[in-house]
C-alpha cells in the first residue's frame, strides 16, 4: 500500500515537472517569436511613426477646469 502511494506521488511529480517545463518552453518560444517579428516589422519600416509625446495639462488651467465643469454639468442634466 505505501509503495503504491509513493509510486503515484513520484509519477505525479514527474507529470508536474513535465507540464511546467512544457509551458516554460512554449513561453520562451513565444517571446523569441515576438522579438523576431518586432525586429522584422521595424526593419521593413512597417512600424509606423512615433506617437507624439502628450504634454500634461497645467494644474490650474482655468480653460480646462471650465471645460470639465461644463461637461460634468451637461452629463448630469441629461440623466
Amino acid at each position: 500500500m505505501t509503495a503504491e502511494i509513493l509510486d503515484m506521488l513520484g509519477q505525479s511529480g514527474v507529470l508536474a515537472v513535465l507540464g511546467m517545463g512544457t509551458v516554460f518552453g512554449f513561453l520562451i518560444i513565444m517571446i523569441i517569436s515576438i522579438e523576431i517579428a518586432g525586429k522584422t516589422i521595424r526593419g521593413l519600416g512597417w512600424a509606423g511613426g512615433e506617437t507624439p509625446a502628450v504634454k500634461p495639462a497645467a494644474k490650474n488651467d482655468p480653460e480646462l477646469t471650465a471645460a470639465i465643469s461644463a461637461a460634468v454639468n451637461e452629463y448630469r442634466s441629461s440623466r
